[in-house]
């Protein structure tokens, strides 16, 4: 789903971001709601320059956050609760970023599972979310995309979470603690 946003892009940088598990669900410019094959039940929420999953009991939100330091770790995992997450800053030469963000909203425009955000003034300030309808059996998985123009940033990430129970409302183990829009 491709929606266009009425907000103002954020001047920010992928240094600005962190990584929030739990906590509220934060005002959104465009959500999504999606059910999977397998009774799972996600909400993909565009906040702006940043994004908020809600699966289950899980709230991950990546996101400049007030009264937060930033910090986006490369990797969290707890597998105890059953939960990843990867991020990776790319900083592309030349062209490097229109040309991944065209191919990026190319991908995605008819993808039933994904939401694209894109925002007034630049057609490469996107932020987008992909959930992976097929994940390996007993997760659910999520990919997304940060783009920032300003700064010629994109900040992938990357989650996987197990599915505690896939009977009724499905809980996830959640750790302690092709459309677009246009925003």
């Amino acid at each position: 789903m491709l929606v266009a946003l009425d907000a103002p892009y954020v001047d920010t940088s992928a240094a600005d971001l962190s990584l929030a598990l739990g906590g509220p669900e934060r005002p959104a410019l465009h959500v999504r709601e999606l059910a999977l094959p397998d009774g799972v039940r996600l909400r993909l929420r565009l906040l702006g320059a940043s994004h908020q999953v809600v699966c289950g009991a899980l709230v991950e939100t990546v996101a400049c956050l007030p009264g937060r330091a930033p910090h986006l770790p490369d990797t969290l995992h707890d597998p105890v609760a059953g939960y990843r997450f990867t991020a990776t800053v790319l900083r592309p030469a030349g062209d490097g970023l229109r040309t991944q963000v065209a191919a990026l909203r190319a991908d995605l425009a008819d993808d039933p599972y994904a939401l694209v955000g894109v925002f007034p003034g630049d057609v490469d300030a996107v932020t987008a979310l992909s959930v992976r309808p097929d994940p390996p059996g007993g997760s659910v998985a999520w990919r997304t995309w940060h783009a920032y123009p300003q700064t010629n940033e994109l900040v992938l990430t990357e989650t996987v979470v197990a599915i505690v129970s896939a009977r009724s409302e499905p809980g996830l183990r959640a750790p302690q603690s092709r459309t677009e829009v246009e925003l």
